[in-house]
């Protein structure tokens, strides 16, 4: 199969609605890694082991998993507009319940999976609501923006909690955080306009609407499916373990004067990320999808089985490197979403979408709280064999991805 025609400019109404669902999904993705961002803080606050540090990591993607099928699969039936303002509501109560109520594990993994289950209500479900919304031959462009804004998300996310928690402590920063999907939520509510129910062919009962048989037996689905999940493991995991990486650098450092913080680090990360993910769904665009998130594939793969061992550079070094690691671990997720949307089915579209983020979602968790672990067992993070088994554990989902899309190019 030929790649695809480049995708047609969106109208300048059109422009503007993926501008302001952008610009949501940011804003409701504030909490998203304000654990992470403050990991090394609450690993002391708390008394936490590098497995429970883990598990709450995790626990987020957990909710967000449990969530998604259900969430994303109404969408075949329902506006999705509905679904995301309820959910932009569930992050203002979740993040705000973190910052007044947590005070130790076993709550902050209740908060974490609340938080979670809210991703689960505003990402693929606002995705949906903007590409019902929009002309199709300019979808594959909105796809790539607002996967893109899932990148920004996440550096807004480090960067704000980081700011505010250096001025005004941990509380206040996960209180920006609700107040972050506050803002998602008013966005959204005058920006997308309401419209009828979509309607599923041939008939189909309401339960069907969550059976994923159909959408699994569609192989070219499938396999962007699979490579999904290995994309999402290793994105995730290494998202959530950096600051801790780069916290540990510090301290080997001698007569370091002036660095950059690992949440400003991450920050830039990610808008590198964001960056490398609409310029891979271009390219995915123009010379086939396969073959460019291939190649994006094998160079995170290689960088990630490095990037542990190399803890002993100079600092300046190792912050560049995760830059790059970023640019490469992120850099095939528009393509990948697009691939996904194109293979779908029009009619369960929904259910395919769903079935994709309960697969990425549920490696995401898997890969954070599996990296803890290879942390724990191998000394706790205190040596650089330590972090190069764990980014190990990160990268080798990519070598897996990379082979099964293995095939015909489209």
């Amino acid at each position: 199969m030929k790649p695809q025609d480049p995708a047609r400019p969106p109208s300048p109404k059109g422009a503007w609605l993926i501008f302001a669902m952008c610009t949501a999904q940011v804003c409701s993705m504030l909490g998203v890694f304000a654990f992470p961002a403050l990991l090394p803080h609450f690993l002391k606050l708390w008394g936490l082991s590098n497995s429970q540090a883990g598990w709450i990591n995790g626990v987020y993607f957990m909710g967000y998993t449990l969530g998604v099928p259900f969430l994303t699969s109404l969408t075949d039936r329902m506006d999705g507009r509905k679904i995301y303002l309820t959910c932009c509501v569930l992050g203002f109560a979740a993040n705000l319940g973190f910052a007044l109520a947590v005070n130790g594990f076993w709550l902050a993994l209740l908060f974490r999976a609340l938080a979670g289950l809210g991703l689960a209500g505003t990402f693929v479900p606002g995705l949906k609501a903007l590409i019902d919304r929009i002309p199709e031959q300019s979808q594959s462009r909105a796809v790539s923006f607002y996967t893109a804004s899932f990148g920004l998300g996440m550096s807004m996310s480090f960067y704000v909690t980081g700011k505010i928690f250096s001025v005004l402590g941990w509380k206040t920063a996960f209180a920006g955080a609700a107040v972050g999907s506050l803002a998602a939520l008013i966005i959204s509510f005058f920006m997308l306009a309401p419209r009828p129910a979509p309607q599923i062919g041939d008939g189909a009962s309401f339960w069907e609407t969550f059976d994923f048989r159909p959408a699994w037996k569609n192989r070219p689905a499938r396999s962007y499916i699979l490579a999904y999940m290995c994309h999402m493991w290793e994105m995730f995991a290494a998202r959530s373990w950096m600051v801790a990486f780069l916290t540990f650098s510090l301290t080997l450092q001698k007569e370091l004067e002036s660095y950059p913080d690992p949440t400003t680090v991450m920050a830039v990360a990610g808008i590198f990320g964001m960056i490398a993910s609409i310029t891979g769904g271009e390219l995915a665009d123009r010379f086939g999808r396969r073959r460019v998130v291939r190649g994006i594939m094998a160079v995170s793969c290689i960088t990630a089985l490095a990037m542990g061992f190399a803890v002993h550079l100079p600092y300046l070094a190792v912050a560049g490197l995760c830059l790059f690691y970023t640019v490469f671990f992120q850099g095939d997720s528009a393509a990948i979403h697009s691939g996904v949307i194109t293979a779908a089915q029009p009619e369960r579209r929904g259910s395919t979408m769903a079935l994709q983020s309960l697969g990425g979602f549920a490696a995401a968790s898997l890969g954070t709280v599996a990296s803890g672990f290879a942390l724990d067992l191998t000394g706790g993070g205190h040596s650089a064999f330590s972090w190069g088994i764990a980014f190990g554990v990160m990268g080798a989902t990519a070598l897996l991805g990379n082979l099964l899309l293995r095939g015909r190019n489209d």
